[in-house]
């Protein structure tokens, strides 16, 4: 009988051991991240600056759970990445399931957000609240992008938790493979926000060229 785990508790030996996905420390393997990346208006810039304004004022008055990083911090950067508009559109704690049956193995989970151009999976995204880690969300969020629609085109993720953003590639294949970007934090000097918005625009554009 196969065996059943869920998302949240699986580990990164379990994706390695199972579904053989490997880690490209490769700098060219994601470049996604780093080239071609569009402009931020002042308009999109004062708007992050309010994003991290209200960020800061939420830390004064713990606990920040999970739900209010969803609507303080990412729901403003989806809106301003168009993903809220036509041909986008989003959706939330999808069911997702991915099956090893030669080992007998099922993985299942609820992602929080994900974004879609068509049918086509564009921005997975695992958010976590204010005391957890990005680590902790890593091995979650590479088995939801195993379940990703996209066939052998990249697969993308963001990981949150208010502060810290990390971005995921995917490439599905015989080996699974995967790369992050840099991590971005919130209280750099500056707004790194202007470069997450940045790069969410870019992968929106990706996809839209892709499949024009």
């Amino acid at each position: 009988m196969a065996q059943t785990i869920q998302a949240r508790n699986v580990a990164l030996n379990d994706l390695e051991a199972q579904f053989k996905i490997e880690w490209v420390e490769d700098d060219q393997f994601f470049r996604e991240w780093q080239d071609d990346l569009p402009e931020i208006t002042d308009a999109e810039k004062q708007r992050l600056d309010r994003v991290k304004a209200s960020y800061r004022n939420l830390l004064k008055h713990p606990p920040l759970l999970e739900n209010t990083v969803k609507m303080v911090v990412l729901s403003p950067l989806l809106d301003l990445a168009d993903f809220y508009l036509a041909p986008f559109h989003v959706t939330s704690e999808k069911s997702v399931e991915i099956i090893d049956e030669d080992e007998g193995m099922i993985v299942r989970g609820q992602l929080d957000v994900l974004a879609l151009f068509q049918e086509f999976w564009v921005v997975v995204v695992e958010s976590k609240k204010a005391a957890f880690s990005l680590e902790v969300g890593i091995p979650q969020l590479l088995a939801y992008m195993l379940g990703s629609v996209t066939g052998d085109r990249p697969t993308y993720g963001l990981l949150m938790n208010g502060a810290d953003f990390l971005f995921v590639k995917l490439v599905k294949g015989e080996t699974p493979q995967y790369a992050f970007s840099r991590k971005f934090y919130l209280f750099n000097p500056g707004n790194d926000l202007y470069s997450v918005l940045s790069i969410l625009k870019r992968l929106g554009e990706l996809n839209v060229g892709n499949l024009a």
